[in-house]
């Protein structure tokens, strides 16, 4: 074995392999990192040969916070299938990202590939001598998926039938689903949402919309009833997968999110899309999560659960342990 790296600027090149390897990787597609260039973050798009074949890639986003400046690879690094649970090549990719966080000045890297958690995977982490990060199951590393090989009728009926009355409730008194560009209503309906559940919204959700719009890639969907609107859902497509990647809502009785959710669903499966995933949910043993009544919500449209490995971490200074105190006091505070 003898990799060897390169910058890749061809979208086509780089979203192929990713697709190919890792369908689930939003984060480290091309046009993600197009977003990210955009808000500002320092990205790399690295392409790793063993030769002049490619055999793995890493989108590499430098993010300072507060709490400390780290390189980020959401949802990679991501490696061709047989060299998965190589040490030779994990070592050769890590000890490079080591290479380019020293040289930015980062105090670690932080990796969360989407492998399917397994024992084996996690051995392979620790003879990397690589941390378990101290930050709660993001970035969809435990979802909630359905898939879309079955026909509406099927689909229905593997709801749970809560959720089946209340989206044919919805219809019943005409709450009405429309597809349009009107981001600055949702904005409103998200500001309301972080406000009610006491959470800090994700930034850059307008640039997100209109980064991906042009590609026909994103679709914002709106509910309303008699001239409101009451709920907002943002898909984002990526290959055979539709993500239901933000959600937002006013308090209300009128059960508009499930019709919203069912009329995405829909969509989806008409655009030919085989997976339509959820996104985040909570772990079952933790009753107290912030995210268990919106799991709930996502479980009732029927679906099984997927796990991938936890995020997990590679000091490169003893600064890194401040952070690590900092994200684990926080994670604790807010329940996850």
């Amino acid at each position: 074995m003898k990799l060897q790296t390169k910058t890749i600027s061809d979208s086509r090149i780089w979203d192929e392999f990713v697709k190919g390897e890792s369908p689930w990787s939003l984060f480290q597609s091309f046009t993600w990192g197009q977003l990210q260039n955009k808000l500002g973050h320092g990205i790399e798009n690295i392409g790793y040969y063993d030769s002049d074949i490619l055999v793995a890639v890493a989108q590499t986003v430098l993010v300072k916070a507060r709490r400390g400046t780290f390189l980020h690879v959401r949802h990679g690094p991501i490696i061709v299938k047989k060299y998965q649970q190589s040490f030779s090549y994990w070592f050769f990719i890590l000890t490079h990202l080591k290479k380019i966080a020293r040289e930015r000045n980062a105090s670690f890297v932080r990796i969360s590939p989407l492998l399917e958690l397994s024992l084996p995977l996690l051995a392979l982490f620790n003879k990397l001598n690589l941390h378990f990060a101290p930050i709660h199951a993001m970035d969809a590393q435990l979802c909630w998926v359905l898939p879309l090989d079955r026909t509406e009728a099927e689909l229905l009926q593997n709801m749970r039938k809560t959720t089946r009355y209340l989206i044919k409730q919805a219809e019943k008194i005409g709450v009405s689903v429309v597809l349009n560009n009107q981001i600055n209503t949702f904005m409103k309906l998200y500001a309301a949402t972080a406000q009610r559940h006491g959470f800090v919204a994700h930034g850059g959700v307008v640039e997100e919309f209109n980064i991906y719009s042009p590609k026909n890639e994103i679709v914002l969907l709106l509910a309303k009833f008699q001239d409101q609107y009451l709920a907002g859902a943002i898909i984002i497509f990526f290959g055979s997968y539709a993500i239901y990647h933000h959600g937002a809502s006013i308090n209300s009785k009128i059960p508009a999110s499930y019709l919203l959710q069912w009329k995405a669903i829909q969509m989806a499966k008409k655009r030919g899309v085989l997976v339509y995933n959820f996104w985040g949910i909570a772990p079952q043993d933790n009753k107290r999560h912030p995210w268990r009544g919106l799991t709930l919500f996502k479980q009732g449209f029927g679906g099984s659960k997927i796990e991938f490995v936890h995020a997990h971490d590679m000091p490169v200074s003893p600064v890194y342990w401040v952070t690590f105190c900092i994200e684990w006091i926080r994670k604790m505070l807010r329940g996850y």
